[in-house]
């Protein structure tokens, strides 16, 4: 079995889980998770997750994202992107100077009511199932962050713009807000997403990509280690007694490491067994001077 993570380059038209269905049939194996749904007319980095790896898919969930997003000003649809019905038009009058301006009014802290076409589940049904019966609910506003906006090209009334943003935000959203605090309204012409945490778009292959890999007998080429992931955390490797205690997956005090180090409290790091092998994330509490498991990624089988 494959244990690690590769970055799939998505392409438009194939749904996340698409993404997994063909990835099985590939790799040959099916503990293979995705790490965040990207909508089917969407692409970019879409980091999938095989074998023990899959323990990372919430955890990738969190990170911080990156998109490139075409906004198209003077439009309002029901799906607040271009392949939804289109609900206004209004002519766009504001100048270039203006876009600037409001673009800038959202960064940092911005409280983001999700969009009715979306995956979240009000009262155990999603929002996008309730939205194509035609009815809307009320979404109580989340605080989301946009850390950089910037405009890359502007050709009103299309302005292409780079985001980078806290987990949990959504870009058409983001592109309607924008539109609607200038007056003229506005949607998403397009997305591309390209980068995940540390995963950038330069790092992620298409699936036909992925398919050559294995007909060429070279697929492992395209497997990121799960420790990498961890690569800022500090590290330590077992010995004596902390080698069986790993292995069951219980805490282990500092000196039952070769480094014998004590990290500050609640302080991740990687754990490695003597031959080098990983075995998960541990944080050390001070209290008890142990470390203890924060996540494990040991392949019983």
């Amino acid at each position: 079995m494959i244990n690690g993570i590769i970055i799939i380059k998505k392409e438009q038209g194939f749904t996340s889980h698409d993404v997994v269905a063909k990835m099985r049939g590939i790799c040959g194996q099916r503990k293979i998770g995705h790490t965040g749904t990207l909508d089917p007319a969407a692409t970019g980095v879409l980091p999938v997750c095989l074998g023990s790896a899959t323990k990372l898919c919430d955890m990738l969930t969190d990170r911080d994202k990156e998109y490139v997003a075409e906004l198209l000003l003077g439009v309002e649809t029901d799906t607040q992107d271009t392949t939804g019905e289109v609900l206004n038009e209004r002519e766009v009058t504001c100048s270039e100077e203006e876009v600037r301006h409001i673009c800038e009014t959202f960064v940092g802290n911005y409280d983001q009511v999700p969009p009715m076409y979306s995956a979240l589940k009000v009262n155990g049904k999603k929002l996008y199932e309730l939205a194509r019966e035609g009815k809307e609910v009320e979404r109580k506003a989340r605080p989301v962050v946009i850390h950089e906006l910037e405009i890359l090209e502007m050709a009103l009334p299309v302005v292409k713009i780079r985001v980078q943003c806290s987990k949990g935000t959504y870009i058409r959203t983001l592109c309607a807000d924008i539109g609607e605090k200038l007056g003229c309204g506005g949607t998403m012409k397009s997305l591309n997403r390209t980068a995940v945490g540390r995963f950038r778009i330069d790092d992620a292959i298409t699936l036909a990509e992925l398919r050559n890999l294995k007909d060429t007998g070279d697929l492992l080429s395209a497997v990121c280690p799960v420790d990498e992931v961890f690569a800022a955390c500090p590290s330590l490797t077992v010995s004596g007694r902390g080698v069986k205690l790993l292995e069951n997956g219980n805490p282990f005090a500092p000196e039952e490491t070769v480094e014998q180090t004590v990290y500050g409290a609640d302080e991740q790091v990687r754990v490695y067994f003597p031959d080098g092998k990983f075995a998960g994330v541990f944080a050390y509490d001070k209290a008890k001077d142990l470390y203890k498991p924060v996540k494990m990624f040991l392949d019983k089988e």
